[in-house]
């Protein structure tokens, strides 16, 4: 099989196919395999070791880059031309593999030929060892392993020349083309000549790996399946036959695929097919990547000068350019690797010739350390210069003048002059987050100098001058560059937690420190502001910002030395800033006196400090932690210093000078966490070496909230989200309360209004008069009800209102109707209206009024329960207009002779009767719904009628004026087949056909003792109503 494909690649020629390999130029065409006595195995069309590239040529990259620490040489052999070649494929691929290394930045020293002979080799030694700094000597050579007789000569006049004594580590090139037997090999080349064994010693041996099958293994197997012609031993073979044998398999994989799927093989289509392949080859896995690149894996081998075998050391994995470790470490000759070479720097494609001379170094070091400090000194002149400049001038100048700033005076409180006296209209504000507003005094008739005020617009932004004590300050142009120095210090400090300098104000004999404005005032101020609720988040807030100051000045070895709670400022964020540093410095380097300060002034300065005389109390570090645990105690208890001892501050400061015992405030431990307690004490420990560092408070204070965020505006967010979330709350349950406060207003209008009127109402639309064709109206009245008003009192009557139309309202809401008003006694009802019904409306009028005048028969009156309550009703069927009167108080009315006549049925219906006009009763027998009428005759109704309704202590009258309709022909309305409710008995008759419209008389009687009862039991006169109905009544 293979010899077929041979036979086929033959037809391709050396134009078609590109072998890019590093081991024989690109356009090889034919290779000898030799056999170690000399006759030659075979010639083949085209070998590549592990990777074949089509179409390109690729330079060959490093496999071993982690082993190559120096400047390396190659020495390829002298022309040599074997039988079926006209080129030296060595001298070429040594020259191509030193251009790789140099393009990746690998110095490579030399490249040498050398030819087989004794004298040309050791001459090539010789300029080796003349060469500065080699390390690894390439051999691009046969390999001596395989009968590579220039190699032998080569490595034995090393061994003589006592070079493979660990100086150089030689590594065989030809070995990466192949698979190099190694496990239980030995190599009677290394056991026959003990020189050439101890010289290999200095050998490293790069080859490819072989997997599971070594490669005398896979030769037998091979030859077992009729691949191998002549019957040859393993051992006669060249292990570059297994290279040769996976080059030929490879390309027949590529030509195989591509004819299965063109049906024929080109250059371009082995290209395409020789990608992503993977298969096993002679003795090892053959895989390429999607560009056609080969992947293998390099084992690097060694020997000692003790034997004659190969074993691993390493594994090159190419994927991972990485060097795994496998059996035994590598032995080089004196038992340590040649010393790395970190002197030689090269750039890419430069050959690295040599270090450089120390005294020349020493000499150019020493220029560049002159022309340095030559140019550092020039540019601190200069500099100083500028700065100069820049006090006066420039629009980052320091010094100010009147020019620069306006003075403001607000109002003053009883500690004028301080920056805790300034008065500001704080309310609410402080509480809800928004800045104070800022009141000027508009009373006082002396303008604002820089004589009576501390608060200045400087740029269009408030700052705050610090006046120092008056003194001779001389010309600006006078002042100390010590003084200079420290303003330029003071004004490179920038941190969130330190208050800006914004310059020194300089001018009409008075020179002031000039620093931001913020509108929270002081620590000092906020604490003692009551109205301002501080609780342990917001306090820690403000500690850890006064820590994250202090911290920033200690590391820029600034001490404070007047740190209190009145110099510390708080902006409008609620961000704490430390002023009033560097106060003392400047007044030290301007040479001012100061003031004895005041015994409260005191409170604060650690006691070693105090205990020094006043001229030498210098700042110290531990002073300022001292003084931070004294803000620590003001902010705990939110009081002065000390407030807790009620002695005068003079006794204070004399117990701080002179322990023992040790004089400290007491905190009581509810004001703050006992951790934070601790830390205050550790502050303000007597031996000022053991108090803590700010660093140390800082990485203590943080663990305080247990990972909770300490920021002032965290604090206050996290405030204003739980105040959000009790607002979002709230709102919602007003809302509810909205939502059913408008239910309840909606129904209330629907109940006073047709519901499609009442929607029209409230979309601000007209409501248009409406006629209606026929609907049917129920009138009815409480009989007597004048006479019972009088004798009861208004809220009895009021009681008994609300009673019985609650009554009907129950009864109305189970039928189609419409209750249209109640006037006094008075009840109307209409159906068919505002939504027609058809001719249902009589119906369910007359179903309405069967129900009403059963629920009436059953009804009792609370203060007059031996009294019945009769009622009349009236029903009467006819068009109507509707529609809404009026804007305020709107009401829904309704107008038409129909609602005349309904009136009448009812004032001259009788008690406990339903009377009935004739238009309703036709419509009550085209139902046929079994509604039981009887004739009542000829009703003359009446012309002029009067109703009268009202109470005791005042009457209302409702007139009707009509025209009169005459006689009548009306009914009665008995019941309905089905309705099985009682009814009340009505009275009887009298013999003129009519029934009185008031109470009888032995009702009255009845209730009047009942009633003489009552006041007999009081003590109260009786006074009756003289006229009932139309009887007069006698006083009892």
């Amino acid at each position: 099989m293979i010899r077929n494909w041979i036979c086929h690649m033959e037809a391709f020629g050396n134009n078609s196919i590109h072998l890019g390999t590093a081991a024989s130029p690109s356009n090889i065409s034919s290779l000898a395999c030799w056999k170690q006595d000399g006759s030659v195995l075979g010639t083949l069309a085209f070998l590549t070791p592990y990777a074949l590239v089509f179409g390109s040529r690729k330079t060959a990259r490093a496999p071993w880059p982690c082993i190559l620490q120096a400047p390396v040489v190659f020495v390829p052999p002298g022309p040599y031309v074997p039988p079926t070649a006209d080129e030296d494929i060595w001298v070429q691929t040594a020259h191509r593999v030193a251009s790789a290394l140099r393009s990746r930045g690998l110095p490579v020293g030399i490249v040498l030929t050398t030819g087989q002979d004794s004298q040309s080799i050791q001459k090539a030694l010789q300029r080796i060892r003349q060469a500065d700094r080699i390390l690894i000597i390439i051999m691009c050579m046969h390999s001596t392993l395989i009968g590579g007789e220039t190699q032998t000569h080569l490595l034995e006049w090393a061994h003589d020349l006592k070079m493979t004594d660990g100086t150089y580590v030689f590594v065989p090139y030809d070995a990466l083309l192949y698979s190099l037997p190694y496990k239980h090999t030995p190599y009677q080349v290394l056991r026959n000549n003990p020189k050439l064994r101890e010289a290999y010693d200095a050998v490293l041996t790069i080859t490819v790996e072989s997997q599971e099958k070594t490669f005398y293994q896979a030769f037998m197997e091979a030859a077992a399946r009729g691949e191998i012609p002549e019957k040859l031993e393993s051992d006669q073979v060249s292990p570059l036959f297994g290279t040769i044998y996976n080059s030929i398999y490879f390309i027949a994989q590529a030509m195989n695929n591509a004819m299965k799927e063109n049906g024929r093989a080109s250059a371009a289509s082995l290209v395409q097919h020789s990608r992503n392949m993977q298969f096993y080859g002679f003795n090892q896995l053959i895989r390429t990547d999607s560009n056609g690149n080969g992947i293998s894996d390099y084992v690097i081998l060694d020997t000692n000068w003790k034997e004659w075998e190969l074993h691993s050391t390493y594994t090159v994995d190419m994927e991972t350019e990485l060097l795994r470790f496998r059996e035994t470490p590598i032995h080089f000759p004196g038992g340590r690797p040649p010393q790395a070479d970190a002197k030689c720097w090269f750039a890419e494609g430069k050959i690295c010739q040599g270090g450089i001379d120390p005294a020349f170094a020493v000499m150019v070091c020493l220029a560049l350390l002159i022309a340095l400090l030559s140019i550092n000194g020039f540019a601190y002149f200069i500099r100083r210069r500028i700065n100069k400049i820049q006090l006066i001038k420039g629009p980052n100048r320091i010094l100010l003048t009147l020019e620069d700033v306006t003075f403001i005076k607000p109002h003053f409180g009883s500690k004028r002059g301080s920056r805790a006296s300034v008065s500001f209209q704080i309310t609410s504000e402080v509480q809800s987050g928004r800045s104070p507003r800022l009141s000027f005094s508009s009373g006082s008739l002396t303008p604002a100098t820089y004589e009576n005020s501390n608060i200045a617009i400087y740029e269009g932004d408030w700052v705050w001058l610090k006046k120092f004590p008056s003194g001779d300050f001389g010309d600006i142009k006078s002042i100390k560059s010590s003084a200079s120095d420290m303003f330029e210090m003071m004004k490179d400090l920038h941190h969130e937690n330190i208050n800006p300098l914004v310059g020194f104000f300089y001018d009409s004999g008075m020179f002031a420190i000039v620093t931001e404005f913020c509108s929270r005032r002081s620590l000092e101020d906020i604490l003692t502001n009551q109205d301002v609720k501080l609780d342990w988040m917001f306090k820690s807030s403000l500690l850890l910002d006064l820590i994250k100051g202090m911290k920033y000045l200690h590391h820029r070895e600034f001490a404070h030395g007047r740190l209190k709670s009145r110099n510390c400022v708080v902006d409008g964020r609620f961000v704490l800033k430390v002023t009033d540093y560097g106060f003392n410095d400047i007044l030290e380097r301007l040479r001012l006196s100061q003031e004895e300060p005041s015994a409260e002034e005191l409170l604060w300065m650690a006691p070693e400090l105090l205990r020094a005389p006043r001229g030498s109390r210098l700042r110290s570090f531990a002073g300022d932690v001292y003084s931070f645990a004294i803000i620590m105690q003001e902010v705990m208890v939110r009081g002065t210093p000390f407030c807790m001892m009620d002695l005068p501050a003079k006794e204070i400061i004399e117990r701080l000078k002179k322990p023992p015992p040790v004089y400290r405030p007491v905190v009581p431990p509810e004001h703050a966490p006992p951790e934070c307690l601790q830390l205050m004490k550790q502050c303000w420990a007597e031996a000022a070496e053991q108090r803590p560092t700010f660093d140390e408070i800082f990485n203590q204070f943080k663990t305080f909230n247990k990972g909770k965020k300490t920021n002032i505006i965290d604090s206050m967010l996290r405030m204003l989200e739980q105040y959000s979330s009790n607002l979002e709350d709230l709102i919602r349950e007003r809302t509810e309360e909205l939502e059913i406060e408008k239910q309840k207003t909606e129904k209330l209008l629907t109940q006073m209004l047709p519901p499609s009127v009442a929607e029209s109402l409230k979309k601000g639309c007209t409501v248009e008069p409406e006629g209606f064709d026929l609907v049917t109206l129920y009138f009815s009245d409480i009989v007597g009800f004048t006479t019972i008003s009088a004798m009861s009192e208004p809220i009895e009557v009021v009681d008994l209102l609300n009673d019985l139309y609650t009554l009907f309202d129950a009864i109305i809401g189970s039928h189609d109707v419409y209750k249209v008003e109640t006037i006094g006694d008075a009840y109307m009802v209409a159906s068919g209206l505002p939504k027609r019904n058809g001719m249902r409306h009589a119906a369910e009028i007359a179903n309405m009024s069967l129900d009403i005048l059963s629920s009436v028969g059953t009804f009792k009156m609370r203060h007059m329960p031996e009294v019945p309550v009769r009622i009349r009703i009236g029903l009467h069927s006819g068009p109507v207009a509707a529609g809404v009167v009026g804007l305020t108080m709107p009401r829904y009315c309704l107008f038409g002779d129909t609602v005349n006549t309904a009136s009448r049925m009812e004032s001259t219906g009788l008690p406990y009767r339903i009377h009935v006009s004739h238009s309703t009763v036709t419509i009550l027998r085209t139902l046929s719904e079994g509604y039981e009428v009887e004739l009542r005759g000829r009703t003359e109704l009446k012309k002029d009628f009067f109703r009268k309704i009202g109470y005791s202590t005042f009457k209302i009258f409702r007139i009707f004026y009509n025209k009169g309709k005459g006689t009548e022909e009306t009914f009665w309305l008995v019941g309905k087949k089905g309705f099985t409710k009682p009814l009340p008995v009505p009275p009887p008759v009298g013999k003129d056909g009519q029934v009185g419209h008031g109470l009888q008389p032995v009702e009255i009687a009845a209730f009047q003792r009942r009633k003489a009862e009552k006041q007999l039991v009081r003590n109260k006169p009786i006074d009756f109503p003289t006229r009932v109905g139309n009887k007069n009544l006698r006083k009892q």
